[in-house]
């Protein structure tokens, strides 16, 4: 077994440095013999190795390491992973259409999804699915994987479910499944008369469509000035970052270009198109918003279109193109770097490896980097200006204009293990559960809800003693300290369990600095100034 993994461990050398070799010379005769020497070796390992070897894993595991050693995002898919994250891109998937959860070993419908097969059927929230097909939905065995496994299917087939609605009877339905869509946009909502928010989570293909018809939503209701939020996004698809960016920009302007050793330069310009080119614009980033997302929140920095507050972003600055593999997997091979409109390249180094590339979030912390801005240095030599000449810097993803420090204060011990037990969740499921048809009837809408809806003292003990049972002991200090976002937190899954996601983000926004802060820029006006051209 020994001599197994130190085998296997020459071939993966070997395939790094051939592929090293290819990327510095190109695709040569002597590279060419390389690649014969590693198909040989294949060969006779299959014919003549003293055990038998799964050949799929070893070349699996090759590929894998090869691509690890070129850079942190170039990536194999199987054919089954490629097909989750293409869901994700495509922006849709093909199911029934609810958003459920696994509460008390039995599936939840929190909500079915607007104008899914679901919702057509009259499925609700609350209603309990305990059969599928015929088969026990309910137990210890039952989780995501196994009701993904039976809920989704191709477009036009059927699923026989059955509901458990409070009565002695269950409802049985026929569910024809259709496309559903997994929308991008967790949050759209206006903030204050003149300014509307919306929180977008990923760039689909889809997530253009839905931003215009967010915006045309929020203009119809007054908005003039805009805040997207852009924290957490990890990125996604780079014509998507490039319409977004276009929403924003006068026909014309460079939104990106994209270059490497064998892309020649490409560059993106803006349209006429753009549904918000004029208003007062902020975006908000943090250290996981990537990729797609800087290079929206790059380009608005770099062309004076609005300001960016936050903190600094990731630094993803590499673009993926897709490579197919005759069974159906794929690798995703960095192809290109891409530059903001003043020639920034925002890509982190990642001369020292993966591991250490990605273990960049824990030394910020450490360096204090997410509460002082003075800790995060820029070499002079990365330094660029806007338009309007203010400076930006390169070489580690977009430092916001405006820092924002994260207000660790209210994540205290105790609150991390209410967390980590699934209190939170756990309770409002329950109060949920006995309340739903009283808050329906106190309440006629979201808007009354958020307005009038109060965490009593009753409420409060009731948590507390789910807290105990949960294994939680209470904690005083730790309380106080994150009693706020405990109690808002409450609020909004109460929220987010009768009505949807929007509603859940619309409450945690009464305790969201950086969203009150973008609030305070866009009324108060004067920092947009700085925006004026020279």
């Amino acid at each position: 077994m020994k001599m197994k993994k130190n085998f296997i461990a020459g071939l993966l050398l070997t395939a790094v440095l051939f592929l090293t070799a290819t990327v510095s010379t190109g695709q040569n005769l002597a590279n060419r013999k390389e690649i014969q020497k590693l198909i040989q070796t294949m060969q006779i390992i299959e014919l003549a190795y003293v055990d038998s070897v799964d050949i799929q894993d070893i070349v699996t595991k090759t590929i894998e390491q090869v691509l690890k050693e070129l850079d942190p995002h170039s990536a194999y898919l199987s054919a089954e992973e490629l097909k989750k994250s293409n869901e994700q891109l495509e922006g849709s998937f093909e199911g029934i259409g609810v958003t459920f959860q696994i509460y008390h070993d039995t599936i939840l419908v929190i909500s079915p999804v607007p104008g899914g097969p679901s919702e057509k059927l009259g499925i609700l929230s609350g209603d309990k699915i305990v059969k599928i097909n015929g088969e026990d939905a309910t137990g210890k065995d039952i989780n995501n994987e196994w009701v993904f496994d039976r809920l989704r299917g191709k477009k036009g087939t059927s699923v026989d479910i059955s509901i458990y609605r409070g009565k002695k009877d269950l409802l049985d339905f026929t569910i024809v499944r259709d496309k559903i869509p997994l929308n991008s946009i967790d949050a759209s909502f206006m903030a204050t008369p003149e300014i509307g928010y919306i929180r977008l989570n990923r760039f689909s293909k889809t997530s253009q469509e839905e931003f215009v018809q967010s915006v045309t939503d929020l203009k119809s209701k007054g908005m003039n000035k805009l805040i997207l939020d852009l924290r957490g996004n990890s990125g996604g698809l780079l014509n998507t970052a490039f319409e977004l960016a276009d929403e924003f920009l006068p026909a014309g302007e460079l939104i990106v270009y994209t270059e490497g050793l064998h892309n020649p330069r490409k560059d993106f310009y803006a349209t006429s198109l753009g549904n918000f080119e004029k208003g007062k614009l902020v975006i908000i980033i943090d250290e996981a918003s990537a990729s797609a997302s800087e290079i929206v929140a790059g380009a608005v920095q770099d062309l004076d279109r609005g300001i960016v507050i936050g903190r600094r972003s990731f630094g993803k600055g590499l673009v993926q193109g897709p490579f197919d593999l005759s069974d159906g997997s794929l690798i995703r091979l960095t192809t290109a770097r891409y530059y903001t409109p003043t020639g920034r390249s925002i890509q982190r180094p990642y001369d020292n490896g993966t591991e250490d590339y990605y273990n960049d979030f824990s030394e910020r912390f450490k360096h204090g980097e997410y509460v002082h801005a003075d800790s995060i240095k820029f070499p002079d030599s990365l330094k660029y200006k806007t338009r309007a000449g203010r400076i930006v810097y390169g070489g580690g993803g977009i430092m916001p204009d405006i820092f924002i420090p994260w207000d660790s204060t209210m994540f205290s011990d105790y609150f991390v293990e209410l967390r980590r037990k699934n209190v939170l969740n756990t309770f409002t499921l329950d109060y949920v559960e006995d309340n739903r048809d009283k808050i329906n009837r106190q309440y006629p809408g979201f808007r009354e809800f958020n307005k009038e809806f109060k965490i009593t003292p009753d409420i409060i003990r009731e948590f507390k003693e789910t807290a105990e049972r949960e294994g939680v002991k209470f904690d005083e200090e730790g309380w106080r300290a994150s009693e706020a976002l405990i109690l808002a937190q409450i609020k909004a899954f109460i929220a987010r369990n009768i009505w949807d996601v929007n509603a859940f983000y619309e409450v945690m926004s009464e305790i969201d600095n950086e969203y009150h802060r973008a609030i305070d820029l866009l009324e108060d006006g004067q920092v947009f100034g700085i925006l004026e051209r020279n």
